[in-house]
């Protein structure tokens, strides 16, 4: 059916004609004479290019690039370094550079301090095996085989022969994300040794020989010349000597850390035999890691067996108080002073007992404080399930008030069976978080009687450590919101510390959103100022913020398993300021100046459970 010229007259009497300058388009164009013309290309359509991409964008986009071949590797099940899929991770992590990684995209220089930190997270011997396998708990911890524990991880290894490590995997994908992202930093210091050790024409130099004969002789128990030994390894690391001379001691004085010399040798040996004797590499993930992660079954496991617990102390309809921080900041602050005020006469105040503890001389008293804290109602549930999550259980009807500390301003219950019952858990990593959190916050269903008893929570408290992006170590972070980096999730939150809370205590306080990060070895410059000077204003950036208030929000608004009146209160320390060269996490630890901000948190948390 045809338009009729009737419809048509008054659409027409709306355009007119106009000419088109540039060339590219008809010689006229039907446009709306109430519209100003724009042409549809631009004057110089040639040379028109895309705007180009900051250091910034690359660098998310790298991020998003290893996440996603990390995740694929796993469901594939197994992968070689040196083939394709390792070069992808290898070319997404030099596109990236991370600031906690130093000098990773230097041809020549080895990365000390990235090494050091990487080694204190990995299990010792780890650069001797060629083939590693991550597993789940499959049963190794009732073999013979004797349990490898890195110093800064709480994860299990196994060495099953010379060749060989598995190692379990049980807080989530955040922790197999973690871990591949190392050993991909490693192979890529590993390349670097080997080709410093070759010639120009590509000879394994006169340095290369000496340090092996050095490294399996002192395996044996022969001497050598130490500052001679500097020398070769500066040599091989492309440093000076005077790094490496810092490098060896900083390594000789970590525990259960290979040596330097040691370290170096069998990184550039592997190699070396994967480029000259086609002895490749390989990363291997067991069908049973690849069933049962994402899907809470070491959460589930320990969430029932805290509330079987709770069940069985008579505890699980009381006012309950989540607080997770580490396992000692809690029981030190509510009976620290009681239990060390006699042998440490000269301290005063929780802050002076705290410091005290935290210092090596002092380390034997630390049971004392614990020994007190059982006679007053603390419960203590060891980890069985997998997580490493331990916990702590505080039924604060059994507190003697005389005893605990007044800077958290203790206030007994009038109604015994109505006492607050605080639970700390620790630390999680990652996506663990949310896992956890989910699992606790489900309502318990008793096997025997088939009760259901809903989790009975009256707050939830985080404290964290994560890296500040204004200001220093040691400095306190109090944010409004969580960002997930690299998706549009968010989550605003009513948080109930306030930076008021902490001001006075010389101490730097910051507000702001804090962006939960797939790893803290993904970071870098260019993407952490754009999240402090953007609009996003953020304050810091940590791993599990987001999963916690995930499971939070869907326990009191979707499920509506918890009183959706409950409180939340976040706070985090700055345990390092990726901004500023020397400040990493690789630079070394907070140390004594972590006290403070630690337990200052720990006391507010308190105050706020206790003094309600």
């Amino acid at each position: 059916m045809g338009v009729t010229n009737s419809l048509l007259s008054p659409l027409i009497l709306h355009f007119q004609t106009f000419p088109c300058t540039c060339g590219r388009a008809p010689k006229s164009a039907l446009i709306q004479l109430s519209t100003p013309f724009n042409c549809p290309y631009p004057n110089d359509p040639i040379n028109m290019t895309m705007p180009p991409r900051s250091r910034a964008q690359e660098s998310r986009t790298a991020v998003q690039r290893l996440y996603i071949a990390m995740r694929h590797l796993l469901i594939r099940g197994s992968y070689k370094p040196g083939g394709m899929s390792g070069k992808t991770l290898m070319d997404n992590l030099m596109l990236l550079r991370p600031e906690i990684y130093g000098s990773i995209a230097d041809d020549e220089r080895v990365e000390l301090n990235g090494l050091h930190y990487v080694f204190n997270r990995l299990p010792q011997g780890i650069e001797e095996c060629r083939f590693l396998k991550l597993i789940t708990r499959e049963g190794y911890e009732n073999s013979s085989f004797e349990p490898i524990i890195a110093p800064a991880r709480r994860r299990s290894a196994y060495r099953i022969d010379e060749n060989e490590m598995y190692i379990e995997m049980t807080r989530g994908r955040s922790d197999i994300y973690d871990i591949l992202t190392h050993l991909t930093f490693l192979y890529s210091e590993a390349n670097k040794i080997y080709r410093n050790s070759l010639d120009s024409k590509e000879r394994p130099i006169r340095e290369w020989e000496l340090l092996e004969g050095i490294v399996l002789g002192d395996d044996l128990g022969a001497d050598f010349k130490l500052e001679t030994a500097y020398t070769y390894l500066s040599t091989l690391l492309g440093r000076t000597y005077d790094e490496v001379v810092h490098a060896c001691k900083r390594f000789a004085n970590a525990e259960d850390i290979n040596s330097l010399f040691h370290v170096t040798y069998w990184l550039g040996r592997l190699a070396k035999l994967e480029a000259e004797a086609d002895e490749d590499r390989e990363i291997t993930f067991s069908s049973s890691l690849r069933e049962s992660t994402g899907h809470h079954y070491y959460g589930e496991m320990w969430a029932l067996n805290i509330k079987a617990v709770l069940l069985e102390r008579k505890l699980i309809e009381r006012p309950l108080h989540i607080i997770s921080a580490n396992l000692h900041s809690v029981a030190n602050s509510l009976f620290g002073a009681s239990s060390l005020s006699v042998k440490l006469k000269k301290h005063k105040g929780l802050f002076e007992f705290a410091r005290a503890l935290s210092q090596a001389e002092y380390k034997h008293l630390r049971p004392e404080v614990f020994k007190l804290a059982r006679k007053n109602g603390l419960i203590e549930i060891a980890d069985t399930s997998g997580t490493n999550l331990g916990v702590q259980l505080f039924d604060t009807a059994k507190f003697d008030p005389k005893l605990v500390a007044p800077e958290v301003n203790f206030q007994p219950a009038k109604n015994p069976d109505q006492a607050p019952v605080i639970l700390v858990m620790d630390y999680a990593f990652g996506e663990q978080a949310y896992e956890s959190m989910d699992e606790l916050l489900r309502p318990y269903h008793d096997p025997e009687t088939g009760t259901v008893y809903d989790m009975a929570v009256e707050s939830i408290n985080i404290m964290g450590k994560a890296g500040i992006l204004e200001g220093q170590k040691g400095d306190i972070m109090v944010p409004n919101a969580h960002v997930f980096e690299g998706t549009a999730d968010n989550y605003p939150f009513d948080n109930h510390f306030t930076a008021d809370q902490f001001a006075g205590e010389g101490l730097g306080v910051y507000e702001g959103p804090m962006v939960t990060v797939l790893g803290t070895s993904l970071q870098n410059i260019p993407i952490l100022d754009y999240f402090l000077t953007s609009s996003w204003a953020a304050a810091g950036l940590e791993m599990e913020g987001a999963h916690y208030q995930k499971a939070i929000q869907a326990a009191t608004h979707i499920r509506k398993s918890v009183n959706p009146d409950l409180k939340v209160r976040y706070a985090y320390y700055a345990s390092d300021n990726p901004l500023l060269t020397g400040h990493t996490l690789a630079s070394g630890s907070l140390g004594a100046d972590g006290v403070k901000p630690t337990y200052l948190i720990t006391v507010r948390m308190l105050e706020g459970v206790l003094g309600s």
